[in-house]
């Protein structure tokens, strides 16, 4: 009778915590609903197919983690392992709860000795994670009390599993042969001695450790980094199936804008607010940043989560929800919704801390190249520099601030058409270094052109780039490419202007462009530069250019060759390492275009830097900062122009003439111009032709 009512008082007492719990973790995720709720409307309609394949491969495949072998592993053992043992929870539960139960499953002794391995192996694992964090010391990681809690967590709760087992044994309340409890058997070896009063006891004892464990647990992990649990696989399914990193239009037609870009948390749309709860604070994204790896004041990590903890306490302020629970237990905790946070016409809100300013610095936001290799590298499928753009924005266009560099940019291109502010008549003035018999007719010259080549401002205006496309037009004269370029009639593509947060004047270049498109009937464009390809191929398609291929050199020329068009013959004896083209790979997923052109050449041989493909570091130079000058660190250039040299080249290719331009400055930088060379790859083909021979027939069309 005595045991009857213990079991019920520990019934009802379990009944009372775990409602609690389970209350408080229900407000926790709700009030951060309702602040994600408070951005602009986001569509989440596009291609369900594409989502549920993206959550099968980077939430349950792992892939991105996995980037990372030694935490991948780590965390493929915690992420099966807590699925896994949430059966193994209930299963416990019923054990407390009703003595001598279990779960009804069929060969429940396999399932016993399932979760035991289990439990150990994630005991192994967050052992594992603390000697990375506190005694390998990882600089990506944060060390502290919060990071560490988790790691208390865990262990609490997978010793505690174990000892409950273990005491489970002495009780005498089970009859699992050994085999199914090879480490409870273990500790029930060690605690034999005891009387089974005495180990009912402890098992109760352990078994409440681990309820009220699991409970504050789960009302935790809403409140701190790990929420990813629960968001992380929602943002990887909602993530923007778009092409990386497009840019949102601005309706400058719509009259109700009071201001462009983004200064306010809630001026966001809630797919870009979901990712910042999604954030895991694993630091990834930081340790291949181009900025933060050299010594800028840029962390994409830092950025995320200062804007989080904007956005609670924001949050928290506007609908009267405590991001805390309990509140009682957090000094301050409901200080935020005490500020005032008024409506406004536009939707937003008067709220008292500036998103630009009080939050994220402006030096923060100047600092990034756009690269993408924080996206590329975040586990959660996180997007930040859609995010900065938008914010430059603002800086931009609605406050009229911005380096004084990216003024006269803005100014020279308006003016001219190209950042330099050279004459636009002189655009097509690169033709009168070809050599004799090359042609590269305009449009007006050549009518029954099959691509437009665009030349783009670099290779119309640069030294060193024309000399690309002198390299260039001569294998498309070789191999028979009827090709036109748009001559003085060409403006700059835009891209420099859009990713430096003018969108006015970006929008003004595509529509200028996309008349001359449409008026000479353009239907394929091929260009040298990637950030001209990333453009009109992804973002020009929403400003009206429709029915029109666009393709890089490197892929034209890659197809010339296999289809025999351009035979490489003569040998190039050089160690060639490839520079990736970040809007060429990252962007556009373009890595081995420029590789098989390198290996199709006798005598070259082809090494990788250690940062190669999708994780090659940034040169520098995009988003606009090609004309800005590296205020703070060590120049991104030179940093990469030293991994090159890393693997002792005689020659760094590229196929970008930003990138040209940046790797050749590294190298002289670093002294080392006369002994190490950097050429397109373009240019280095042209060396292993023989133009002496006959051309190859032209064709109607290349395939």
């Amino acid at each position: 009778m005595v045991v009857s009512v213990l079991e019920i008082i520990n019934l009802i007492a379990f009944i009372a915590v775990f409602g609690y719990g389970v209350y408080l973790a229900a407000k926790v995720v709700y009030a951060r609903y309702t602040y994600v709720r408070l951005g602009k409307p986001a569509d989440f309609s596009k291609d369900m197919k594409a989502r549920l394949h993206q959550v099968w491969v980077n939430v349950f495949g792992q892939r991105k983690i996995l980037k990372d072998p030694k935490s991948g592993i780590m965390h493929v053992v915690m992420f099966y392992g807590f699925i896994i043992i949430q059966f193994g929870a209930i299963d416990l539960i019923i054990k407390g709860l009703f003595p001598g139960k279990h779960l009804p499953l069929p060969a429940y002794p396999v399932f016993v000795l399932i979760q035991e391995i289990t439990v150990f192996a994630v005991l192994l694992a967050t052992a594992y994670s603390f000697h990375r964090r506190y005694v390998e010391k990882l600089a990506r990681l944060k060390r502290g009390f919060k990071a560490g809690l988790v790691v208390i967590f865990l262990s609490v709760l997978m010793t505690s599993i174990l000892f409950s087992a273990g005491f489970e044994h002495v009780w005498g309340v089970t009859e699992l042969p050994a085999w199914a409890t090879p480490v409870s058997t273990v500790i029930a070896a060690a605690f034999s001695w005891m009387s089974p009063d005495a180990a009912a006891m402890m098992f109760y004892i352990f078994w409440w450790i681990h309820t009220l464990d699991l409970l504050a647990f789960m009302v935790y992990v809403p409140q701190s980094k790990h929420f990813h649990l629960l968001v992380a696989p929602i943002n990887v399914f909602l993530k923007r199936q778009d092409p990386p990193s497009k840019l949102k239009p601005i309706d400058f037609e719509d009259e109700s804008l009071t201001e462009y870009g983004v200064n306010k948390i809630e001026n966001f749309n809630q797919n870009q607010l979901v990712d910042l709860y999604a954030c895991v604070e694993c630091g990834r994204c930081t340790n291949v940043c181009p900025a933060s790896g050299t010594g800028k004041m840029l962390s994409p990590m830092d950025l995320l989560v200062k804007m989080r903890d904007h956005l609670t306490e924001k949050g928290a302020a506007i609908t009267s929800r405590s991001p805390w629970m309990p509140a009682y237990a957090f000094s301050g905790a409901n200080a935020a919704t005490e500020v005032a946070a008024a409506r406004e016409e536009d939707g937003s809100y008067d709220y008292p801390v500036e998103l630009i300013g009080d939050v994220i610095t402006e030096e923060e936001l100047w600092a990034c190249t756009t690269c993408r290799n924080c996206e590329d590298a975040c586990p959660v499928s996180n997007e930040h520099v859609d995010k900065i753009i938008d914010m430059r924005r603002h800086l931009v266009l609605t406050q009229g601030k911005m380096p004084a560099e990216a003024t006269r940019t803005f100014q020279n291109i308006e003016r001219q058409g190209n950042p330099w502010g050279i004459s636009k008549k002189e655009r097509e003035k690169w033709r009168d270094g070809l050599e004799e018999g090359v042609e590269a007719p305009t449009v007006k010259e050549r009518k029954d052109f099959e691509y437009l080549l665009f030349v783009g401002s670099m290779g119309s205006y640069d030294n060193r780039s024309q000399k690309v496309i002198h390299a260039l037009v001569k294998l498309l004269n070789h191999a028979g490419v009827k090709f036109a370029i748009l001559g003085k009639k060409e403006k700059n593509s835009g891209d420099t202007a859009r990713r430096m947060g003018n969108e006015f004047l970006f929008q003004q270049l595509a529509m200028d462009n996309i008349a001359q498109f449409q008026k000479y009937n353009v239907k394929k464009i091929v260009t040298a530069d990637p950030h001209a390809y990333n453009v009109f191929k992804n973002e020009y398609p929403d400003f009206g250019l429709e029915g029109v291929e666009v393709v890089h050199h490197t892929q034209l020329l890659a197809r010339l060759i296999e289809e025999g068009r351009l035979k490489p013959a003569k040998e190039v004896k050089e160690r060639v390492t490839y520079h990736d083209s970040c809007y060429l790979g990252r962007y556009n997923e373009e890595y081995d275009a420029p590789r098989a052109i390198l290996r199709s050449i006798p005598g070259i041989e082809l090494v990788e830097m250690e940062r190669n493909r999708e994780n090659g570091m940034c040169c520098g130079a995009g988003g606009g900062m090609m004309w800005l000058e590296e205020q703070s660190g060590v120049r991104v250039n030179t940093a990469r122009t030293e991994q090159a040299l890393a693997v002792s080249p005689s020659l760094i290719g590229s196929a970008c003439p930003y990138c040209l331009t940046m790797m050749s400055d590294g190298a002289k930088a670093k002294e080392v111009e006369d002994d190490v060379k950097t050429m397109d790859v373009a240019e280095v083909l042209a060396q292993s032709i023989d133009f002496g021979e006959k051309p190859a027939p032209v064709a109607e069309e290349i395939h």
